[in-house]
């Protein structure tokens, strides 16, 4: 994947050091610190242009969130996203946001475990061929990785278009012995799921008709022992 940018992005980077991180490593075990509150922290691996991770700090204050791309220009995208979704407000730098410039493939290196709450897997590229599937932001190895850096109410929440990539991210969930949970082959259904903030991704594809599938995914002690006492209800017992 290539992007053509305007020149000058790093630097641009470099000038907003209270939004974006640019060496995440720094801050293992103290993200905390670096929000300055003891806040849950939920993060998105591969945030694209940043649409979905701002909105959902604007609408979750209380919640930290860090965004992680790989690409410096999605990056900055993400930076005018996410001071566009607070612009209404008398905040200056949007309090409860980073977006980190990472590669996920060494993401043990930028967080301790137990440090995280949610991750957010949003229209990762399917890696379509076979001989890639090991790329794929589900794939086990991967799995192996988000376990270690969640914390008792650990959750991941995926959605995609690729029904490829849903059906392979099931099973790769059920051979690691994850809990799955609110499994939806076509999400906006009965319209769009106002519950659920869109991706730029998910907006084109909902164009399109295209179905959109999700899943959660329960990690944490204190999240299955939660979904272990609720689970029935939903079945009326």
């Amino acid at each position: 994947m290539r992007l053509r940018g305007r020149k000058g992005i790093r630097e641009s980077l470099e000038e907003q050091q209270d939004l974006v991180i640019l060496e995440p490593a720094q801050y293992k075990g103290k993200w905390q610190q670096l929000f300055g509150n003891d806040r849950p922290i939920h993060v998105e691996f591969g945030m694209g242009k940043g649409q979905f991770i701002s909105q959902m700090s604007f609408r979750n204050p209380d919640i930290n969130y860090i965004g992680f791309d790989m690409y410096d220009e999605l990056v900055r995208r993400a930076t005018e996203k996410s001071r566009l979704a607070w612009s209404d407000t008398e905040v200056g730098t949007p309090p409860n946001i980073k977006l980190a410039l990472a590669n996920i493939e060494q993401i043990e290196n930028v967080f301790e475990p137990g440090e995280i709450e949610r991750i957010y897997l949003n229209f990762s590229d399917p890696w379509p061929k076979t001989k890639h599937a090991r790329r794929r932001l589900t794939h086990p190895r991967f799995l192996d990785k988000y376990r270690q850096l969640l914390n008792s109410r650990g959750q991941i929440h995926f959605k995609t278009d690729s029904e490829t990539l849903f059906e392979f991210s099931l099973n790769s969930f059920a051979d690691s012995g994850l809990q799955m949970t609110n499994i939806s082959l076509n999400l906006h259904r009965e319209g769009i799921n106002e519950e659920h903030v869109m991706t730029e991704y998910e907006q084109k594809f909902m164009g399109k008709g295209m179905n959109i599938h999700r899943v959660e995914v329960l990690i944490g002690k204190d999240a299955l022992e939660e979904y272990g006492k609720t689970r029935l209800e939903k079945y009326g017992k």
